[in-house]
C-alpha cells in the first residue's frame, strides 16, 4: 500500500513547513517508520522516532522534513546544542534553508559563542540572499529580514566580544558582506579598537580613513588618524579638520550613564586637550603661529597632568609667541618649561636667558 502525503513546500515563518514528503511507501522500513512518526502523539516518543529516522536514513528524501521537525522540537525545549546539531544536518542537505540557519544562529547567540554566531550568520545571510531573488514579494521581504538579522547578530557579537581576534573576524565579515549597511558603520569603533589591541596599527588607520569622511569615526579614530598624518607629514588640511571635529564632538557628546561625572570630565579634557595640542603643533610646524597660539593655549590647562605633552606645549607656545612679538608671554612660557624636567628643559632655559639679554624689563 502506498500513502501519499503532501506538505507546504516552503513557508515564510518558523512555524510553517518548509520541506515536504511527496509520498510514503509503507511497504519499506523507512516508509513504515515515517507513518509511525506521523501517527505518534506522545512528544517524547515522536522525538525518538524522528531521531532514529535521521540516523538510519541520512540520505532519504524525507530526511530534511524529519530534521526540520527535530529542530523545531529542540527550539521549543531551548536545547541549543541539539538545535544546532539538527540544523547542521539539515543545512548539509539543504543549504538554502534560511530558517534552519536562523534557528542555529539564535542558539549560538544564547550560548554567547561569537565564532558560532559568525558561522550561522553567514549561512543564514547566504540562504536569504539566494531566496531574495524569488519573484514572490513575501519571500523577498522575509529574505531581507533574515539578512538584516544576520548583520545585527554579527554586530552584537563583535560588540560583546572581549577577544580582539574574534572581534576582528566578526567585524571584517560584517563589513565585507555589506560595506554600506547600517551595522557596517556601527561596528567600525569596536573593530578599530580590536585592531589596536591586536597591534595592527596599519589596519586601524586604514579603517579610520574609510570611516572619517562619512562622519562616522569616533574621537579615538580621529585622534589616531590625525597623529598618523602628522607623523607622515601629509594631509595637513585633514589634520586641522579632524582636530576641530574632535573638539566639537567632545563638547556635544553626552555622558554615558555608567560613567561618573568626574571620570567623564577627565576623559573629555584628555581627548579635547590632545586635539588642541595636535592641531596647535601642526600649525606651529606650518609657521602658522597665530593659530598655533590659539590652539596651544586651549590645550595647556587640559594637558596639565600629562607630563609627556605639557612641556612641549609650553615650549611651542613660547616659540610662537616670540614670533608674534609677545615677548613677555614667550618668556613666561620658557620659564614654566624650564622648571619641568623634560627634553625641552635645557632649550627653554637657554632661550629664556637669551630673551633676558635681548630685552630689558622682562619679568
Amino acid at each position: 500500500m502506498r500513502l501519499v502525503v503532501c506538505f507546504i513546500a516552503f513557508a515564510l515563518t518558523a512555524s510553517g513547513q518548509r520541506h515536504k514528503i511527496e509520498e510514503i511507501n509503507s511497504e519499506k522500513p523507512e516508509g513504515k517508520l515515517l507513518q509511525q512518526i506521523m501517527q505518534e502523539n506522545d512528544a517524547g516518543k515522536k522525538t525518538a522516532l524522528l531521531d532514529q529516522f535521521a540516523g538510519d536514513y541520512p540520505k532519504h528524501e524525507g530526511t530534511p522534513w524529519v530534521l526540520e521537525q527535530l529542530q523545531a522540537i529542540y527550539v521549543k525545549d531551548n536545547n541549543s546544542e541539539k538545535v544546532m546539531a539538527a540544523g547542521d544536518r539539515l543545512l548539509a542537505l539543504d543549504p538554502d534553508d534560511p530558517e534552519a540557519a536562523v534557528q542555529c544562529l539564535k542558539a549560538a547567540e544564547s550560548k554567547k559563542d561569537g565564532a558560532l554566531v559568525m558561522k550561522y550568520a553567514v549561512l543564514a545571510s547566504n540562504a536569504a540572499r539566494k531566496m531574495g531573488t524569488a519573484s514572490e514579494p513575501s519571500q523577498v521581504e522575509y529574505a531581507k529580514g533574515v539578512d538584516r538579522y544576520a548583520e545585527y547578530a554579527l554586530y552584537r557579537a563583535a560588540l560583546e566580544s572581549r577577544d580582539p581576534k574574534l572581534t576582528i573576524a566578526l567585524g571584517e565579515t560584517l563589513r565585507e558582506r555589506n560595506a554600506g549597511g547600517e551595522y557596517a558603520d556601527k561596528v567600525a569603533p569596536p573593530l578599530f579598537a580590536a585592531y589596536r589591541m591586536a597591534g595592527d596599527q596599519g589596519k586601524a588607520v586604514a579603517l579610520a580613513e574609510k570611516t572619517a569622511p562619512a562622519g562616522q569615526a569616533s574621537e579615538d579614530m580621529l585622534l589616531v588618524l590625525v597623529d598618523s598624518y602628522m607623523q607622515q607629514k601629509k594631509e595637513p588640511e585633514k589634520v586641522h579638520q579632524y582636530s576641530a571635529a574632535i573638539v566639537q564632538m567632545m563638547a556635544q557628546k553626552p555622558k554615558p550613564e555608567a560613567v561618573s561625572d568626574a571620570d567623564w570630565t577627565a576623559h573629555k579634557n584628555q581627548i579635547t586637550g590632545l586635539a588642541h595640542y595636535l592641531n596647535g603643533k601642526a600649525y606651529h610646524n606650518e609657521n602658522g603661529h597665530a593659530k598655533a597660539d590659539v590652539e596651544l593655549r586651549a590645550a595647556l590647562p587640559l594637558v596639565e597632568s600629562n607630563a609627556a605633552i605639557k612641556p612641549e606645549v609650553l615650549y611651542m607656545l613660547a616659540l610662537s609667541d616670540f614670533k608674534l612679538e609677545k615677548v613677555q608671554d614667550s618668556a613666561n612660557y620658557f620659564r614654566a618649561c624650564a622648571a619641568i624636567k623634560s627634553p625641552y628643559q635645557q632649550l627653554a632655559t637657554t632661550n629664556l636667558a637669551r630673551l633676558k639679554t635681548q630685552y630689558t624689563g622682562l619679568k
